[in-house]
């Protein structure tokens, strides 16, 4: 079989020099394997996998020579981005720059923060008007206009490597614009184009999958699926998981992945470092399940990473999977698909935790539901975040909660009645996001300074700042690579006229992605967008010289019922040290018996982020202050 896939190679690489031939041949060997196991999921692996070489071939001819050099070091140093001086930022290009060659004049702000890594958010060309926030895609191969052009992305992408920050971008691959071109030829009736699409002639199946399909969007877009009267002469109806012009891609069509391989290397070869695979979770359809989390999603994303790694090994792939916490590692890779699949994904839990720490005051819940998550597997990397550009939904485990005395309904609810303000005493001033009566299910919309105190009431304003700061220092103390969403470094609220904008005003969720103006940076000295953003840069300086925040290093949750109850404990241990952040989710101060920092190798434990050593009483006993965050190591030499 390899000497098939040489073969459906060697056209496209006839020009290129010995060497770069010879770099090929090489990585098809390594990783021809991966490619051809992935693949099972269709008929004929042998011929899909000749397809998707020639693919590769093609990408990697036209490779620029930067971009080859780019491969290569990043080969040298497979776990470049699990070092703890990686630190992220996401945001909209627009929202935050105005355009792609605004990035410019913010590159000063990005590096004052400590970002390595840029999340901009869907800037390839989506249909007009409503466009999800631009993941209803209608060309893979254009920017939005309003942002640029190819070249600019491509500038972008340098310009930010020159100043070590590596680009991600956002890849749809469950579906497509209503308006893309696949979509538009199967309107037409071109069969090949058809076959793009789940498409039924009537309501028998679609009934029959929508028995066991969650709503997604059940306030503007309820059902699975749309009648589009001009498939076919007597019209038909086509899947559409998110919105009516969303129409899900069949992956069980092995031309939808040629295609999208096609894409990744595309925007590879611009320079594009990470790639966000969005909506990943629910590519493979399957009768009687709710059509998430199937088995052949992580074969053909494994295919799909086996291509990119012949042409383009530098560039990871990031999986958007916002699923149950039982389901999350297989998106890193587990069994079969350790190291073959995503190089990384987000820990929706451990945000949700962060979020119910701080309303409950208490961290039983979340010492249990963390513990409990398996280990990530080698080289698989959590994306860590306070909040994103989507609403949060209250992930929290029946079992989880039900083991800690409490219901998953029950706390759901209190969660949501919270961060809305609705519970009495509540800081929060959240807004509701898709209220479903039938489940119960209420999402919360806010910026980071909204939900903790700085809303346009400024409920509690200087607790809001520490527990901004807390949470942020939580999830940067987890490991893997933090993500700050842009305007909380700026402890910016809610945007008040987020309606006003033409195709928002259905939409709440806009309501947290502020823009960032030239009037606000860099924030006044004094004010508490100045306190954040200079904690938050103290927090990304730190962390980087500390290994044990090395992401292939496990984080250890301490469940020992001897903690108290307003107390998160968290243990690194890595070959040159143990790093134990501790974390006060309270108002009040906490005791920490110095005991346990001693049982864990600290005899002169040093506290990295206030840079002093920790002092205790006689009793043995260290008060840890209110909303404090502690990275404990051993003291310098």
């Amino acid at each position: 079989m390899l000497d098939d896939l040489t073969a459906a190679a060697a056209p496209h690489l006839a020009d290129l020099p010995a060497h770069r031939r010879d770099t090929f041949a090489l990585r098809l060997e390594r990783w021809a394997p991966d490619l051809l196991t992935g693949l099972a999921v269709y008929d004929d692996p042998g011929a899909v996998a000749r397809r998707l070489v020639a693919v590769a071939a093609r990408a990697y001819a036209a490779r620029p020579d930067d971009l080859h050099v780019l491969d290569e070091r990043r080969l040298l140093r497979p776990g470049w981005v699990q070092d703890p001086r990686m630190f992220g930022y996401a945001c909209y290009a627009d929202r935050f720059a105005g355009d792609l060659p605004g990035l410019a004049r913010r590159l000063d702000h990005l590096e004052e923060l400590g970002v390595t890594y840029l999340h901009l958010m869907p800037l390839l060309m989506p249909r007009e008007g409503d466009n999800d926030g631009g993941y209803a895609v209608a060309d893979y191969r254009r920017v939005r206009p309003d942002l640029g052009d190819r070249d600019d992305l491509r500038d972008a992408a340098a310009m930010l490597r020159a100043r070590g920050i590596s680009l991600c971008v956002d890849l749809v691959l469950n579906h497509v614009a209503r308006e893309h071109a696949w979509a538009v030829a199967a309107r037409a009736g071109d069969p090949t184009y058809v076959d793009y699409f789940h498409v039924f002639a009537d309501r028998e199946l679609p009934d029959a999958y929508e028995r066991t399909l969650p709503e997604v969007f059940p306030d503007f877009a309820p059902g699975s699926f749309t009648f589009d009267p001009e498939l076919g002469e007597a019209g038909g109806w086509v899947w559409t998981t998110f919105n009516s012009w969303q129409w899900d891609l069949d992956w069980s069509n092995p031309a939808v992945l040629v295609e999208l391989a096609d894409v990744v290397l595309d925007l590879a070869n611009l320079g594009v470092e990470v790639l966000r695979l969005d909506a990943v979770a629910f590519l493979w359809k399957r009768m009687g399940t709710d059509c998430q989390n199937q088995p052949e999603v992580h074969q053909l994303v494994q295919a799909l990473r086996a291509t990119a790694r012949l042409a383009a090994p530098a560039v990871l792939f990031k999986a958007e999977a916002i699923v149950g916490p039982r389901d999350l590692v297989a998106y890193l890779g587990d069994g079969a698909h350790v190291g073959r699949v995503s190089d990384l994904a987000y820990h929706n839990s451990l945000m949700v935790q962060v979020w119910s720490m701080l309303a409950t005051g208490e961290t039983r819940l979340a010492r249990h539901a963390l513990a409990a998550l398996p280990p990530t597997p080698p080289g698989g990397t959590w994306i860590t975040y306070v909040r994103c550009h989507d609403d949060i939904g209250w992930a929290i485990d029946d079992g989880d909660a039900a083991a800690v005395g409490v219901t998953g309904q029950g706390h759901r609810k209190f969660l949501s009645d919270f961060y809305s303000g609705e519970f009495p005493g509540s800081w929060a001033e959240g807004l509701v996001f898709q209220h479903n009566p039938a489940t119960g299910d209420r999402r919360i919309s806010g910026t980071s300074a909204s939900l903790t105190g700085l809303g346009a009431s400024g409920r509690d304003p200087d607790g809001a700042v520490a527990r901004m700061l807390l949470a942020h220092a939580l999830v940067a103390g987890w490991g893997g690579v933090p993500v700050v969403w842009s305007g909380d470094e700026l402890a910016l609220p809610d945007d008040p006229a987020w309606a006003a904008e033409p195709g928002h005003g259905g939409d709440n969720r806009w309501a947290h992605r502020p823009r960032v103006t030239d009037d606000l940076l860099p924030p006044a000295p004094g004010t508490r967008g100045a306190r954040v953003l200079a904690g938050l840069a103290h927090l990304a300086r730190v962390r980087a010289g500390l290994p044990a925040l090395h992401a292939s290093v496990d984080a250890e949750v301490l469940a020992d019922p001897g903690i108290d109850d307003g107390l998160l404990v968290v243990v690194r241990h890595h070959h040159t040290g143990t790093l134990v952040g501790v974390y006060n989710v309270t108002p009040t101060p906490r005791p920490l018996d110095m005991g346990r920092l001693h049982g864990l190798g600290l005899a002169a434990p040093y506290e990295a982020l206030g840079g002093h050593p920790l002092t205790w009483g006689a009793d043995g006993v260290v008060v840890v202050p209110p909303y404090a965050a502690w990275w404990v190591v051993g003291a310098p030499a």
